[in-house]
């Protein structure tokens, strides 16, 4: 492999020599940020509820959850397509083949990731204080909002886990995005297609910016935990 090459190849991108890189970079951070926020919202109250929650059936669910966190991207994205196709449920939307199909396909992906570490997380806080919660007359979901303030630093870690499963998706997007140039290409598709044509330099120049672009996500958010619980001690 010619490392040179690949430099150039990275030059080219990051000064604006290769068009439409910045845009499928804007596009990337678009869809996978607000895939984490979605699950966000929806998977850390129900993960919560599901930690101290005891019902028939509990353990078969928290089973099915741990094992939707290694669901295919491809039957993911093949679940949304049904959905949102002219002929699904959701078809009348207009949203396949758009920005927001892979949003809804990567919030499916991470969800389960959410779900089921924020479960844990909680399960393991709620052992700990639940005669201090109970005394308060924070039972059942009374309880949820506090716990989850309690346990917002280690949750960053589900939250930076769901974000490195939307970032590294290429399967889901591919299926519900198409790919389309200008339109629904992020940096995984592009590197699938560049890969494709052969132009391997511009490929893996791609995928080094694309996992220097996680490790800085990553570092502020880890920053900004530490220096979060700093302050709250």
């Amino acid at each position: 492999m010619d490392f040179a090459a690949i430099i150039t190849a990275i030059a080219d991108l990051l000064g604006g020599a290769t068009p439409g890189f910045w845009p499928i970079v804007g596009l990337s951070l678009k869809v996978t940020l607000s895939a984490v926020t979605l699950a966000a919202l929806i998977g850390l109250p129900l993960g919560a509820l599901l930690g101290i929650a005891r019902f028939p059936g509990r353990t078969a669910v928290v089973v099915l959850v741990n094992a939707m966190m290694g669901l295919p991207p491809v039957v993911a994205g093949l679940a949304i397509f049904l959905l949102l196709s002219r002929s699904g449920p959701l078809g009348p939307l207009g949203w396949l083949f758009s920005a927001k199909a892979m949003i809804l396909a990567q919030t499916m992906l991470v969800l389960p990731i959410v779900v089921a570490l924020t479960r844990q997380t909680i399960e393991d806080l709620w052992r700990e204080y639940a005669e201090h919660l109970a005394s308060l007359d924070l039972t059942g979901a009374r309880a949820v909002p506090t716990l989850l303030w309690d346990a917002r630093f280690s949750l960053v870690t589900a939250l930076l886990a769901g974000f490195g499963r939307a970032s590294a998706e290429v399967g889901a997007v591919l299926i519900v995005g198409g790919n389309i140039a200008g339109h629904t290409r992020t940096m995984t598709t592009a590197i699938a297609l560049e890969t494709s044509k052969g132009d391997l330099p511009l490929a893996l120049g791609l995928g080094l910016i694309l996992i220097l672009l996680t490790l800085i996500l990553n570092a502020v958010a880890f920053g900004a935990g530490r220096v979060g619980a700093r302050h709250a001690r």
